[in-house]
């Protein structure tokens, strides 16, 4: 008879998310737990966390959190930083050492404002600078890894179990308004401190639960577009597909989602809604390798929300709840039930069918 934990579990992968609509800060303590019902999902070889909000003193300035092999690398990025920005801050991030947490790179964090004058001299926006100075690094300086680049949020992952991961990276003493996690089971892709999840390119955030057999077709058409998949596993490219989506295209996230699992021909031609069922052909005609096959579930965040998406098929659970004025998503509802025992509303989304969270009116993120 096989036993728990010896038989490979299809469906994989545990993801989380909580999110207070009134920006009222949590540590990343409740988020930590909602892993260990999920455990069984992961097996140790990846697991991360994203928390938006946290880091109100810097919220002006780009966070990068990155790996390094060594102290060259890191002197060699550092030069290279110094020529787009200017580094407010430079430090290591801190950590707590546990014995389930092995073999980690350094992990340094700096809060970077882009200099005025290289913004006018190659004519860019802060945000495309930051883009192309992360794949820049990611692709050409030599054992240096940028995981996270937004302002006001940090990503935190490791090569571990998920509730570990939170433990080592001490993320009880961080508070945010909004985080989302990850338990990484690969099944096609290597296990290593850069693949684990969440994704992240400026504030976008991604976890995800599957696996995505368009991942050639997904991968080529964003490097066209400058976008470099250097991290080894299929979920990378959501990320960039949605900054090229939202930041680039100026979609909306209803539309985004549109386009990554875009409803069937046959449910488009049956739509009631015809400027519904004429914007859906469009989406579906002008970005059709954009389009995401194989099961997935995945949670987008940025600032000031948060988006859940299964594949239009709904081939991995996924479940939503709410409480006051918080909404919660998991894999499962035990998850939800251990960061809310009296949730409510507890309901499962349909295949394509975004459910998109935001702050408050008025509540800054």
């Amino acid at each position: 008879m096989q036993k728990e934990g010896q038989v490979r579990i299809p469906s994989g992968c545990a993801i989380a998310a909580v999110i207070s609509r009134t920006g009222k800060p949590m540590t990343g303590e409740r988020i930590i737990q909602a892993m260990k019902p999920m455990h069984d999902r992961s097996n140790g070889l990846g697991g991360g966390f994203a928390g938006y909000g946290i880091y109100p003193e810097y919220r002006d300035f780009y966070a990068f959190h990155m790996f390094f092999d060594d102290r060259s690398a890191r002197k060699d990025c550092e030069a290279f930083l110094k020529e787009y920005f200017e580094i407010v801050k430079s430090e290591i991030v801190p950590t707590r050492k546990i014995p389930e947490i092995t073999d980690e790179p350094i992990i340094w964090r700096y809060f970077l404002d882009p200099l005025k004058s290289m913004l006018i001299n190659l004519q860019l926006d802060e945000k495309e600078l930051v883009s192309r100075i992360v794949m820049k690094i990611n692709t050409d300086i030599r054992g240096s890894y940028v995981f996270s680049s937004g302002k006001n949020m940090g990503t935190f992952k490791a090569v571990g179990f998920p509730e570990d991961v939170g433990v080592f990276y001490k993320l009880d003493e961080y508070e945010g308004y909004s985080w989302t996690a990850h338990g990484r089971y690969p099944t096609n892709t290597p296990g290593w401190w850069g693949g684990a999840h969440p994704f992240t390119l400026l504030d976008y955030s991604v976890v995800h639960n599957g696996e995505i057999s368009s991942y050639d077709a997904n991968r080529r058409f964003m490097e066209m577009f400058g976008y470099k998949c250097t991290l080894q596993t299929d979920t990378e490219v959501i990320t960039y597909i949605l900054d090229y989506l939202l930041r680039i295209q100026g979609l909306t996230l209803e539309e985004a989602a549109n386009v990554i699992a875009a409803p069937f021909w046959s449910t488009i031609e049956n739509e009631r809604d015809k400027g519904l069922a004429e914007r859906q052909a469009y989406l579906r005609t002008v970005f059709p390798s954009l389009l995401v096959t194989g099961p997935f579930s995945i949670i987008l965040g940025f600032n000031g929300g948060l988006m859940a998406l299964n594949d239009r098929l709904k081939l991995r659970s996924m479940v939503v709840g709410e409480k006051d004025d918080k909404v919660y998503i998991a894999s499962e509802e035990a998850a939800i039930r251990v960061m809310e025992p009296d949730a409510e509303n507890i309901w499962a989304p349909r295949g394509g069918e975004p459910v998109i969270v935001r702050l408050n009116e008025g509540v800054e993120p």
